[in-house]
């Protein structure tokens, strides 16, 4: 990956890391959690398309459909994991 490949791979995680901070709401720790597994979940999806030769929605070297894919995913269950009430575990 070239360095204007990363600037724009964290350009793409850092947005879809805002949206769902948007949809979903919540304070400053909400807002780095969504980005930094926007952001993981993006270079994961990446690297695991270069792994096995996939190539969807590439553009130039990067693997934009299966790192918008990962990024998703992440988020889903990031926020899904996010939802635990600590008050019932006791």
């Amino acid at each position: 990956m070239t360095f204007p490949a990363v600037i724009f791979s964290f350009a793409i995680a850092t947005l879809f890391g805002s949206l769902m901070h948007l949809w979903r709401g919540g304070n400053l720790f909400r807002l780095l959690l969504y980005l930094g597994l926007s952001a993981m979940g993006f270079f994961i999806g990446h690297f695991a398309a270069g792994a096995l030769s996939i190539r969807f929605l590439d553009v130039g070297t990067i693997h934009l459909g299966f790192g918008i894919l990962g990024s998703i995913i992440f988020l889903g269950l990031g926020y899904w994991l996010s939802l635990i009430d600590e008050s019932n575990l006791r």
